[in-house]
């Protein structure tokens, strides 16, 4: 397990998993559920989280989700993003995700950056951006889709290809956006996503 070290750093507290609340972790129980099925049988593991603009939490679950499959060796994880609709990967977001430790470099500029990020030295980087959830870069069936947000969890009852449709909501920290506490939020909410996926996979 050859994780940047800053990110082994971030896991005393990542893995604090007796501060999830039991109602929590019986939320979570499908999505360890389905890792759990496709895990025993062999198969692929497509997990692509979803919220209405895939620029803050969807991002970071599947970030931390691919950190988790890989911290716990389960190498059939297949993490994936997406949105309602399209609008860029939030720069906040890219900025706690390299305090946090990972390397991120921008591949391409526009009003939709393109973003490469690494977990360790040799594993190939995620690709970063923003995209509907049924973008071609997004796989087409045989997937989960994690609805990150209410909005999109209310407004998307059915996503096209997906096995199962797991509602798994996050705080959006777009509310602290131009607020003293707004690099604190994100960071909050980082972990606290980290920790979920996290304690998802330990539980495999």
């Amino acid at each position: 397990m050859d994780m940047f070290d800053t990110i082994k750093d971030q896991l005393v507290l990542i893995q604090a998993y007796d501060t999830i609340s039991e109602e929590r972790k019986a939320e979570l129980q499908p999505f360890i559920d389905y890792i759990q099925s496709k895990h025993e049988n062999g198969q692929a593991i497509n997990l692509n989280f979803i919220c209405t603009h895939n620029s803050r939490r969807s991002h970071l679950a599947q970030i931390w989700a691919q950190c988790a499959a890989y911290f716990y060796n389960i190498p059939e994880v297949y993490c994936y993003s997406g949105g309602t609709e399209t609008t860029a990967l939030f720069p906040k977001v890219v900025e706690v995700l390299q305090g946090q430790g990972f390397e991120i470099s921008k591949i391409a500029d526009g009003n939709n950056p393109i973003y490469a990020i690494k977990m360790d030295e040799k594993s190939p980087p995620l690709i970063g951006f923003s995209k509907k959830y049924d973008h071609p870069f997004n796989p087409a069936s045989d997937f989960a889709a994690i609805m990150t947000c209410d909005h999109a969890d209310e407004t998307c009852p059915f996503i096209a290809g997906a096995n199962v449709r797991i509602p798994l909501r996050y705080e959006d920290p777009k509310a602290s956006d131009g607020t003293p506490q707004q690099t604190q939020v994100y960071w909050d909410r980082s972990v606290e996503i980290a920790r979920e996926m996290f304690y998802a996979f330990s539980r495999l």
